[in-house]
């Protein structure tokens, strides 16, 4: 386990969902999916999930992957929460 390891409760490697809200855009779950990917592997087809809001204007994409260290998680949650599209991450 890795010191930056240590600053959190996580367990490594462990099953982790993360859940991006953005404006309904065409654009929006691949670039999500292409975020996460750079830094995570995932099944696209099993692993993500997306869903409209009640009147279509949001759309919340959430992409389970296996998290090896807490700097992974930290860089993901960063490039997804600097993107134009992305207005909320949890």
């Amino acid at each position: 386990m890795s010191e930056s390891d240590q600053d959190t409760l996580l367990e490594f490697p462990t099953s982790f969902p993360v859940k991006v809200m953005g404006r309904s855009d065409a654009t929006f779950s691949a670039a999500i999916s292409d975020i996460i990917a750079e830094h995570a592997e995932f099944h696209p087809q099993d692993d993500v999930r997306e869903q409209l809001s009640a009147n279509g204007n949001f759309v919340s994409v959430t992409v389970t992957f296996t998290a090896t260290s807490k700097h992974q998680v930290d860089t993901i949650y960063q490039a997804l929460t600097s993107h134009e599209l992305v207005l909320m991450v949890f």
